[in-house]
């Protein structure tokens, strides 16, 4: 059984009328590998309609549950209700999958607010410390895999991103603490920062035009990665037998963009 975290938060199709979100992307992948699935997001309606979609397509099982880990709120309880349920219908988890992210992008450091920095903060960071916390038990029982999402923001320090740049590099330190200390309970924990076009990036445009400018450009390869089979069929393998053994990386897929020392 497969938990996605925050997987769904902009599901909707896209102006090219593909799915706008690399968390659907993700879920897609798996399915196609029968795997049942835990999607959360904030929008239930939005969940609904994939749930439907994706059990329809491909006969597996998607259990969606309303969550939204946020500045005051009971964090902890919030997850731990998601992880029961998840225990409640499918007995296992095999891989957690850290997908959620809301920012204020586009804003400068001088500019940020410290509402706009908790909402980074707390919808990325915040959300994979306590989804890893309570996933740990079972993922131990099942010697299972942790999926992380940072991005090149954090990795090349993009305009206008403090704070989405500042939860990403959290999110790839706790990753690979994870690695260090679950490596002997054979869970292998790593992250992955995408490029792809979705809707997220859409909306970024729209309402940022100065900070798209100066931070996304055209991939070396010539396209944006592909949702489903760039993106979320790295996240299939990272979880297979064959990726056992490599823990707490960090995969640039930004079709050669995100090359470092």
């Amino acid at each position: 059984m497969i938990l996605i975290a925050g997987a769904l938060a902009d599901f909707y199709r896209g102006s090219n009328g593909e799915c706008g979100s690399i968390g659907y992307g993700i879920a897609t992948a798996y399915a196609k590998e029968g795997a049942n699935l835990v999607l959360t997001g904030r929008n239930v309606q939005k969940l609904t309609d994939a749930k439907e979609e994706l059990e329809a397509k491909y006969g597996i099982k998607v259990l969606p549950v309303q969550a939204d880990v946020s500045a005051g709120s009971d964090n902890e309880a919030i997850v731990q209700n998601v992880v029961k349920q998840a225990i409640d219908t499918f007995g296992r988890i095999d891989v957690l999958i850290n997908n959620a992210q809301a920012s204020a992008s586009g804003v400068t450091i001088a500019d940020h607010t410290t509402e706009q920095f908790d909402l980074a903060v707390y919808s990325g960071l915040y959300a994979a410390f306590y989804y890893m916390k309570a996933c740990y038990p079972y993922l131990k029982e099942t010697k299972g895999s942790v999926i992380n999402f940072a991005s090149g923001a954090g990795l090349f320090g993009n305009f206008g991103q403090c704070a989405y740049a500042a939860a990403k590099e959290g999110i790839r330190g706790l990753t690979r603490v994870a690695a260090t200390e679950w490596g002997p309970d054979g869970i292998n924990v790593n992250v992955v920062c995408p490029l792809a076009w979705t809707a997220q990036l859409e909306k970024f445009e729209q309402a940022y035009p100065d900070a798209f400018k100066a931070n996304v450009k055209m991939p070396p390869m010539g396209h944006y990665g592909d949702v489903e089979k760039e993106i979320g069929r790295v996240c299939v393998q990272l979880a297979s037998p064959d990726f056992k053994y490599m823990s707490g990386e960090t995969l640039t897929l930004e079709g050669a963009m995100g090359q470092r020392p």
